[in-house]
């Protein structure tokens, strides 16, 4: 196995241990606050949980890069775990296509591979969440 194939492998562990991490705390937020909340007050308490298990979670603007500049589009996003997960969140009836692409497009846009779609407007979490793969 070579450097990169090496390297490779290694990032693909870390951000599967991190999605579990993730998983496992928006599992927690969901049975302590249940389906019904604003998209807000899940990203503040799943921001909050995340601070406690892992080393660093972010949010915020996402730009785009034209034509070799970075330019501020309004784009955000909901939770940036170690700055390798991206986590989009959702308190809606159900996930469609557009929301896939929309977290599609921000692994894209940030060059991340892994991004997780979590909708907690659901009875039970495990039925709410997608695991999306940028094919960079």
């Amino acid at each position: 196995m070579d450097f990169t194939a090496e390297n490779a492998e290694v990032a693909e562990k870390r951000e599967n241990q991190i999605s579990a991490i993730i998983l496992d705390a928006a599992i927690a937020v969901h049975t302590a606050l249940g389906p019904g909340l604003l998209e807000s007050a899940y990203q503040a308490c799943l921001s909050y949980e995340l601070t406690a298990r892992t080393k660093s979670t972010n949010s915020g603007p996402l730009p785009i890069k034209y034509r070799g500049v970075f330019l501020d589009a309004a784009y955000r996003i909901d939770l940036l775990v170690e700055d390798l997960v991206i986590v989009e969140l959702k308190a809606i009836d159900r996930i469609m296509p557009i929301h896939e692409a929309q977290l599609l497009s921000y692994l894209k846009l940030s060059g991340k591979r892994l991004g997780l779609l979590i909708n907690f407007h659901v009875l039970r979490l495990k039925e709410g969440y997608k695991r999306i793969v940028n094919g960079l």
